[in-house]
C-alpha cells in the first residue's frame, strides 16, 4: 500500500497562503478528477478547510514529488512555497489522517468541526469515483478512531473558543433554549461562531443587532432568525434571556438603566449576559445588578485556560488510543493483502474440482461402478491438487532451500504430527 498525503496547515502556513493553496466547492471535482489522472495515482481525495489543504493518494509506480508539482501548478504557486508542504507515507500518513479526524491535529485542540468536514470531503471523492479499497478502508477507520477518541475521552467536552465558552456558560444557567432568546450585538465572526452554536442546541429565536442591518440580516435569515439595527438594542432587551454582544464600538451600546428597565419588565427573570468585546460593550455596572449574570472576556478566558488544560491531559490519551489503532489497521492491511493469493487459489482448486465432477458423472452415467468411480475421484482430486506443490518442494530440496521446505510445513500445518508424537507428560 502506498499511501501519501500531500499538504499544508495552519502550522506550516499563514493564512494568505492557505487561502491560496485551498480549493473551493466549486473546484474540487476537477481538481479531484485531475489528481486521479495523473501517472501512478490510483485514488484520490481531497480536503479543504480553512485550516489545512491535504491530498490524500494511493500511489503505484510514482512518488509524492510529481502530485506536490500539481498541486504548486494548479494553485499558481511559486515553487519557493513549497517550504510550507509537508509529505507523509505509510505508517505515519495513517496516523496523521486519525489524529486529523479525531481533532489532534486543529488550530482549536478537539474541535469537532474538521470530522464533518472530513466526511464532507470523502463523500465527494467516492461520488466522483476517485477513492478505491485504500482511502475507502483509511477514511471509514479514521472516522472509527474518532469517535473511538470522543467517546473514550474528555477531548471535546471542554469549551476552549471565546463563542462556545459564552454558549456552554450559558447552558449551565438554562436547562434548554427551545423556550428561551438570545439577543447578539455585532455580526463578526466571533458572533456568527455563537449564532450557530446557540441554534444547534434548540435556540428558536434569535435576534441578531448590527450597524449594518443587511449584514444582521444575512446573518440572521439561515438560522430563522431576524435582524435590528444597533439603536433597536434597548427595545429587544425585554425579551432576551441571553445577550451576547462583540462590536468595535468605542463606546458602550447596553448602559445599566437599559438593563434595569428590562429587567423591570421582565418580573425578575434572569438574564445571562457576555461581553466579549474590548472596549467592553455592556457598562460594567450591569454587574450590580440583581437577576443579572454578567461575563467579560476575561471571564471566559480563564475558563478556556482551564478547560485546555484538561483537553491537553486527553489528548495524550487520545494518542495512546491512535497509536493502537494504527497498528489494528496496518495489521489488517497487511491482511488484506494475502486476499488475492487465496482467491486464485481457491478458484484453482474449485476449477479442479468442477473437472473431476464432470468426469465422475460422465463415468457414473456410463454404468460403472459408483464405489470405483467416487474413488478414483478422491484419489485423482488429491493427485491434481498436490501436483504443483509437491514438484515445488522436490525442486526447493534438490536445491537445498531448506527455507521453503520448513515455510511449506508451516503453511500446510504439517507439524501438527510431530506435536502429537511428543507426549506433554511424563510416560512412567
Amino acid at each position: 500500500m502506498a499511501l501519501n498525503i500531500i499538504g499544508i496547515n495552519h502550522r506550516t502556513a499563514p493564512v494568505a497562503i492557505r487561502e491560496r493553496v485551498a480549493f473551493g466547492p466549486e473546484h474540487l471535482p476537477p481538481a479531484l478528477t485531475a489528481l486521479r489522472q495523473l501517472d501512478g495515482v490510483q485514488e484520490s481525495l481531497i480536503v479543504s478547510t480553512c485550516n489545512r489543504t491535504e491530498l490524500y493518494c494511493h500511489l503505484n509506480g510514482t512518488d509524492a514529488a510529481s502530485i506536490e508539482s500539481w498541486l504548486l501548478d494548479q494553485r499558481g504557486m511559486d515553487a519557493s512555497l513549497a517550504r510550507c508542504i509537508y509529505s507523509l507515507n505509510s505508517d505515519e500518513a495513517v496516523h496523521h489522517a486519525f489524529a486529523v479526524a479525531s481533532g489532534l491535529d486543529s488550530a482549536i485542540l478537539g474541535e469537532p468541526q474538521i470530522l464533518g468536514q472530513m466526511k464532507d470531503a470523502y463523500r465527494l471523492a467516492h461520488a466522483a469515483g476517485t477513492t478505491g479499497p485504500v482511502l475507502n478502508s483509511l477514511f471509514q477507520h479514521a472516522f472509527s478512531v474518532a469517535k473511538h477518541v470522543r467517546t473514550d475521552t474528555d477531548i471535546g467536552t471542554s469549551a476552549v473558543s471565546v463563542a462556545y465558552a459564552a454558549v456552554s456558560l450559558a447552558r449551565q444557567i438554562f436547562a434548554g433554549f427551545e423556550r428561551h432568546s438570545a439577543l447578539l450585538v455585532g455580526a463578526g465572526q466571533t458572533i456568527e461562531l455563537v449564532a450557530q452554536h446557540l441554534y444547534g442546541h434548540g435556540m428558536k429565536r434569535l435576534i441578531i443587532a448590527n450597524r449594518s442591518i443587511n449584514r444582521a440580516r444575512d446573518l440572521a435569515t439561515p438560522l430563522s432568525g431576524f435582524a435590528i439595527s444597533l439603536d433597536e438594542v434597548g427595545t429587544h432587551l425585554t425579551e432576551s434571556d441571553i445577550v451576547i454582544s462583540s462590536t468595535a464600538s468605542p463606546t458602550p451600546i447596553i448602559t445599566r438603566d437599559a438593563v434595569a428597565s428590562a429587567l423591570k419588565a421582565r418580573r425578575r427573570r434572569p438574564m445571562f449576559i457576555v461581553d466579549i468585546a474590548v472596549p467592553r460593550d455592556v457598562e460594567p455596572e450591569v454587574a450590580e445588578l440583581d437577576d443579572v449574570y454578567l461575563y467579560t472576556v476575561d471571564d471566559l478566558q480563564s475558563v478556556i485556560e482551564e478547560n485546555l488544560k484538561s483537553r491537553e491531559a486527553a489528548a495524550e490519551e487520545a494518542t495512546e488510543i491512535i497509536g493502537a489503532e494504527v497498528a489494528r489497521y496496518q495489521l489488517r492491511q497487511r491482511g488484506l493483502d494475502a486476499v488475492p493469493t487465496i482467491r486464485e487459489l481457491r478458484e484453482n482448486a474449485r476449477e479442479v474440482r468442477a473437472d473431476l465432477l464432470r468426469q465422475a458423472r460422465r463415468a457414473l452415467q456410463a454404468g460403472h461402478d459408483p464405489e470405483k468411480v467416487i474413488d478414483l475421484l478422491s484419489h485423482s482430486l488429491v493427485n491434481k491438487l498436490m501436483h504443483s506443490p509437491s514438484i515445488m518442494l522436490r525442486e526447493a530440496a534438490e536445491a537445498g532451500d531448506r527455507e521453503l521446505l520448513r515455510v511449506a510445513r508451516l503453511l500446510f500445518n504439517l507439524n501438527r504430527g510431530d506435536r502429537e508424537k511428543s507426549p506433554d507428560t511424563d510416560s512412567s
